[in-house]
């Protein structure tokens, strides 16, 4: 008689692994209650790192092994308990006591909220791009609710954009469900959001450079560089165009910030690397809307 192998022929492969959960739970700062926190491994392959887009995403080159993975939908957490979401550092005690009511007061709108975009999503298991979108929303909600010491203006700007991305693997993944159109919504609150920031900022109501990863993507932190920069780049590819004369009205200011910013048209050896260079063609094709339309 031969020997068997002890793994049966019909058993699956087992997946490789993408995340694990940690051995300590997270704490809501709402609700006070714990939960897995699920965390993406790193090596072996799992980000295959792309291009980098004029948006500042960093896309990754599937894997034989892992096919095409999200790393931006393991930055947040969201409580499957009262819905709220928040960057994973976000998660310590809320200081004010009004601020975490506020937020347990919304639980039932943010979950129908998130459902009538992301119907069934789940925040119990191993989370899946969709899962991952949909706790982007939550947190991008969560925000609403938060006091200016939280920066919230800049975060809902950098999960805008985010979500925007997502939306659009979503719809790339599986079209014919409105997600290219989602995506589009995102990118233009992103641009409210973004804009909003440095108005908050120059007013001294919310410390928005402050924050300590602008982001947008998860590898590199491009700060308040970066945030200029996409002020711009979100104006010029998601703004009105009702109004001619106020949309070339914010092109020009747009170019203005840029040049002054990155210092285009003189010595720019301090601000080297992709960034500058996505900011001296924002510059060339802002320079040309405005010079084109003579204003």
């Amino acid at each position: 008689m031969s020997a068997t192998s002890s793994k049966k022929p019909t058993d699956p492969e087992k997946k490789p692994s993408l995340s694990y959960w940690s051995k300590d739970k997270c704490t809501c700062p709402v609700c006070k209650k714990p939960f897995p926190k699920e965390i993406m491994r790193s090596g072996n392959g799992r980000m295959n790192a792309g291009n980098l887009s004029e948006e500042l995403h960093r896309d990754y080159i599937p894997s034989a092994k892992y096919g095409k993975v999200y790393p931006l939908i393991y930055e947040v957490g969201a409580c499957p308990n009262c819905f709220a979401a928040f960057f994973w550092n976000d998660f310590t005690d809320i200081k004010k006591t009004e601020v975490a009511d506020r937020m347990f007061d919304h639980s039932e709108k943010r979950k129908q909220a998130c459902n009538n975009i992301f119907p069934y999503f789940d925040l119990k298991n191993e989370r899946t791009l969709f899962d991952g979108a949909a706790m982007y929303y939550l947190a991008l909600m969560t925000y609403d609710d938060a006091d200016p010491d939280m920066i919230p203006t800049m975060k809902k700007a950098i999960i805008s954009l985010r979500l925007a991305w997502l939306t659009n693997e979503i719809h790339q993944r599986c079209s014919g469900h409105n997600y290219d159109y989602i995506s589009q919504v995102f990118y233009r609150k992103a641009l409210f959001f973004y804009q909003q920031a440095v108005i908050n900022e120059t007013n001294r109501v919310e410390k928005s450079s402050t924050l300590g990863n602008m982001g947008p993507d998860m590898d590199k932190n491009y700060g308040w560089d970066g945030v200029i920069y996409l002020c711009g780049l979100l104006e010029y590819k998601y703004g009105q165009t009702d109004d001619i004369q106020l949309r070339l009205k914010k092109l020009s200011e747009s170019k203005t910030a840029i040049a002054r910013i990155f210092g285009l048209g003189k010595s720019s050896k301090n601000k080297p690397g992709p960034l500058l260079e996505h900011a001296r063609d924002l510059y060339d094709k802002l320079a040309k809307e405005v010079n084109d339309d003579d204003i």
